[in-house]
């Protein structure tokens, strides 16, 4: 596949990344805590149901394949937990949604941060192996989750920006070699956004200690220096996600509060917002979106519940976002993944697919 190819990702109708898992595989990873079956039988079974849904995702005309986040329990902390100095723990309490609370983990720095090498690094090596021609997409999580999510050992990093020096070597070294592997299509999801989205959310910011707006320029860096050495045809994306467990949400609130740093102060190739209920607001932060070569992914498509919009009113909803972005730019995508964590939203896997396939039927229509 050439890179000029490669360079049409984001694509008109695309995918956030993460789907259902399969009863079993969810079966196998119980297996494999209860320690009745190895980690090389439990891998055994992640390979098959990988391969049955990356042909799934051709089947329904997808031109870019994940591996679903089948190898993973949470779309963040197991990625964290493969670099230097991280380590994943039992917290005494889960992050809590509207009206739902996770298992009780976490994730912390016990140490300098780096990479060495990573397990995301094999995954992504079989993933490319099965794609074919179709693209070979990886989505980990932003730097700033572990910036703004992990505990830290002030000992070890006394400072926000001590860490984030650590931080962006690592990404820089990780973004490197998986580049090596073949990835041309990466995407860094990233839910700390959100918490500049609403004056609560602000408020519990300053809470931790840390000023919001030094915290949002943080923010900035994080992503711009990671992403800073990469080569010239890898396609870097954006997720940014206001929480999805069991089909709830986290924060709310508008892109307006950050709209300049997130639409004009950020050096992704494309971005993909949710824009699927009235918790993200309209459309006119959008208009902060200056530069010819960026993309904007219209979260239009809700992965939290199965009923199918209306595809006249998300066509109608294209358009009025087209006043701000040129419609070249835009694309259109489910709000989310399908499954963050392990447990799933709670839509059917038929729903889910249906969804994917609206996704596509309508770009097909605006965009043809």
């Amino acid at each position: 596949m050439t890179n000029s190819t490669i360079k049409r990702a984001p694509f008109k109708g695309d995918h956030v990344g993460s789907f259902l898992r399969p009863e079993r595989l969810k079966e196998a990873r119980r297996q494999k805590a209860e320690e009745t079956i190895s980690q090389e039988e439990l891998r055994r079974i992640e390979d098959e149901e990988i391969t049955k849904l990356v042909a799934k995702q051709k089947e329904a005309g997808l031109p870019a394949v994940t591996d679903g986040d089948f190898r993973r329990s949470w779309w963040h902390f197991d990625f964290l937990e493969g670099l230097d100095g991280v380590e994943g723990y039992d917290k005494e309490k889960g992050l809590q949604f509207d009206g739902v609370e996770t298992k009780a983990r976490g994730v912390k720095v016990t140490g300098k941060v780096g990479f060495t090498d990573h397990p995301a690094i094999r995954d992504f090596r079989f993933l490319k192996e099965i794609a074919g021609d179709s693209v070979a997409k990886l989505t980990i999580p932003s730097p700033n989750m572990l910036l703004f999510r992990a505990d830290i050992d002030r000992e070890i990093y006394p400072t926000d920006e001590a860490l984030l020096a650590d931080l962006v070597d690592a990404y820089q070294g990780f973004i490197q070699r998986i580049y090596e592997e073949g990835c041309r299509y990466l995407q860094l999801d990233d839910t700390a956004w959100a918490s500049f989205f609403s004056e609560k959310g602000r408020e519990a910011i300053a809470a931790e200690g840390r000023d919001p707006e030094r915290a949002a320029t943080l923010c900035a860096r994080s992503i711009n220096e990671s992403i800073a050495e990469r080569p010239e045809d890898l396609l870097i994306t954006m997720h940014i996600c206001r929480g999805n467990f069991r089909s709830t949400f986290m924060t709310t609130g508008s892109y307006e509060a950050l709209s300049e740093t997130i639409f004009d102060g950020l050096d992704v190739d494309g971005l993909f917002l949710e824009f699927d209920d009235e918790r993200s607001g309209g459309f006119e932060p959008l208009r902060h979106v200056n530069r010819p070569d960026l993309s904007v992914v219209l979260g239009l498509i809700t992965s939290k519940t199965g009923e199918l919009e209306d595809p006249d009113r998300i066509k109608a909803r294209i358009l009025e976002a087209s006043d701000y972005v040129p419609m070249s730019q835009l694309c259109l995508s489910p709000q989310c993944g399908f499954a963050s964590t392990e447990e799933g939203n709670v839509i059917s896997e038929e729903a889910q697919w249906a969804k994917i396939r609206h996704v596509l039927e309508i770009a097909e229509e605006v965009w043809r």
